[in-house]
C-alpha cells in the first residue's frame, strides 16, 4: 500500500524561505515537460564534478518550474539533486520503498513522499509521474533503471526523451558497450535506442525540451511488434 505525504505550502513556513514573483505561463513546448525523473548514485562519487553536477541541474529545473521526481532519498547525489530544487523553489516528489526509507535516509522535506511497498511500484509510479528521464552519475540501481527505461523505449512502450549526464566521461564503459552490442548484432539497427548524452548538466533541459517538441506523442508499439 502506499502512503502519501503532502507538504502544501510548506516552503512558506520554513525560517528564511525566499518568496518567489509569479511567473508568465511557460511556452507551449515547454508544458509537455513538466516533471522530470531523475536516476543517481546515493552516494557522491570520488569525483566532485558529479555533486556540482547535480547541484545545478537541480537549480535549474527549478528556475525552468520544471518537478523533479527522484528516488526519494537524501544521501549522495539523490540529496543533493533535491535540495537543489528545493533550494530553489522547485516541487520535488520523492518516491521510495519501505525498505530503503532508513538506508537512503528518507528526505522528509519534499513536497511530495510516495512509500511504497517495493521497487517495481516505485518504477512504475515514477515513470508514470514524468515526462523525460536522465541518468547522473550512479552505481548499479541508477544503471538498472536506466536500462529499464531504454528497453521500453525499444520495444515502443514510450517516446519520453532518455538523457545520460556524462560527466567526466562518466558513461562512456557504458556506451561502449551499447556499440559493442550492436556491432555484434545483439542490438538490431531497426530497432536501435540512443539516448540522448550531454556532457554537462546546463544541457540537459535544452535537450529535453527540444526533443519533447518533436517526438511523437504515442509509442508506435503495433509497429515493433511486427518486427519480431
Amino acid at each position: 500500500m502506499q502512503q502519501k505525504t503532502h507538504k502544501p505550502n510548506s516552503k512558506a513556513h520554513k525560517p528564511n524561505a525566499k518568496l518567489h514573483k509569479p511567473r508568465s505561463p511557460a511556452p507551449a513546448t515547454r508544458r509537455r515537460v513538466r516533471n522530470i525523473c531523475v536516476y543517481c548514485g546515493s552516494n557522491p562519487g570520488t569525483n566532485p564534478a558529479y555533486t556540482q553536477a547535480a547541484r545545478r541541474l537541480g537549480a535549474a529545473m527549478a528556475k525552468e518550474r520544471i518537478g523533479l521526481v527522484y528516488g526519494g532519498g537524501g544521501l549522495g547525489l539523490m540529496g543533493e539533486l533535491a535540495r537543489a530544487v528545493l533550494a530553489g523553489g522547485g516541487h520535488v516528489t520523492g518516491i521510495i520503498p519501505a525498505f530503503l526509507s532508513e538506508k537512503e535516509h528518507m528526505l522528509r522535506d519534499v513536497d511530495e513522499l510516495i512509500v511504497v511497498e517495493d521497487m517495481h511500484q516505485r518504477k512504475k509510479l515514477m515513470f508514470d509521474k514524468s515526462d523525460a528521464f536522465v541518468a547522473l552519475p550512479g552505481g548499479i540501481g541508477t544503471l538498472e533503471e536506466l536500462v529499464e527505461q531504454l528497453t521500453w523505449a525499444q520495444l515502443g512502450r514510450h517516446t519520453k526523451p532518455i538523457v545520460l549526464v556524462n560527466i567526466g566521461g562518466f558513461w562512456e564503459p557504458l556506451l561502449s558497450l551499447f556499440r559493442h552490442m550492436s556491432e555484434e548484432a545483439f542490438i538490431r539497427r531497426d530497432m536501435d535506442v540512443r539516448p540522448i548524452t550531454v556532457a554537462k548538466a546546463e544541457d540537459v533541459l535544452p535537450a529535453i525540451i527540444s526533443a519533447a517538441a518533436t517526438r511523437p506523442r504515442e509509442p508506435a508499439g503495433v509497429a515493433v511488434s511486427e518486427k519480431f
